[in-house]
């Protein structure tokens, strides 16, 4: 089922949105060659402990999950598309990371992900990323009152596939408000016209994934969360939690 959410708890929401977009700037601006995944996690949990926000990331085990998650933040590094755990692992001149974070407070979530490079870039990440950030800009101008979820994931889609990039099959954006998943699925493919219409009071977390060997196969790393591009290829990730209102989609988690 999903709650249409009221104008207060909206803004309540954009509370909680704004400490995410507080904790991934800071996250990647620490982001340095030398630098291991886990202090990158540190200073995410420092954002949130100033809030007094908690993580709807720390302990999560959904149904696929071996383990709980153990940390606030879920890194990414080049052929981790998401949910990479923070290890020792320290960053490389070069590397592709992508960040995604989660904040709650006063019952109401926030979600987001951006991806970047550590030190000097490749050509080949730059445009990925770009891919990633239009994709996810297409998907929220699509994301209007009397719109469908169809015409979100087809706007994701085309941009994705126009570059001839990969999406991971089956994964994409969800509903989100008290919860950080709930209804309604926000696939990053699809038909326009097709699927639930979009109404004032629905907020939704969208989320482009791209593989960049143009595969949408993946398989789960040996920690049981980490998922890996099967090609070995690299990937982007980036995500806002966005508000569906009758003046236009409200971005709940913009930095």
């Amino acid at each position: 089922m999903v709650e249409l959410k009221t104008d207060k708890s909206i803004d309540a929401m954009y509370e909680a949105g704004q400490i995410v977009a507080r904790a991934l700037t800071a996250a990647h601006k620490a982001a340095d060659v030398g630098v291991s995944l886990l202090e990158l996690n540190e200073v995410a949990h420092d954002v949130l402990r100033e809030a007094g926000a908690t993580s709807p990331f720390l302990g999560y085990r959904p149904s696929f999950a071996p383990t709980p998650f153990p940390a606030v933040l879920c890194v990414s590094v080049n052929d981790a598309i998401v949910h990479g755990i923070p290890t020792r692992y320290r960053l490389r001149d070069g590397d592709l990371v992508s960040i995604d974070f989660g904040a709650e407070l006063g019952g109401w979530v926030g979600d987001s992900a951006l991806s970047f490079a550590v030190g000097t870039p490749r050509e080949a990440d730059l445009r990925l990323i770009e891919t990633a950030e239009r994709a996810l800009a297409a998907g929220i101008e699509a994301a209007v009152v009397g719109n469908r979820i169809g015409d979100i994931a087809h706007a994701i889609g085309t941009v994705c596939r126009a570059a001839g990039y990969g999406i991971p099959d089956g994964f994409g954006g969800h509903g989100i408000g008290r919860r950080m998943h709930e209804d309604p699925s926000v696939p990053n493919e699809g038909r326009p016209g097709r699927g639930m219409r979009l109404r004032h009071g629905m907020a939704l977390a969208i989320e482009p994934m791209v593989v960049a060997g143009g595969t949408d196969t993946f398989h789960a790393a040996p920690d049981g969360w980490t998922l890996k591009t099967d090609d070995g290829s690299r990937a982007a990730h980036a995500e806002h939690t966005v508000a569906i209102t009758d003046a236009g989609p409200r971005i709940l988690t913009a930095r």
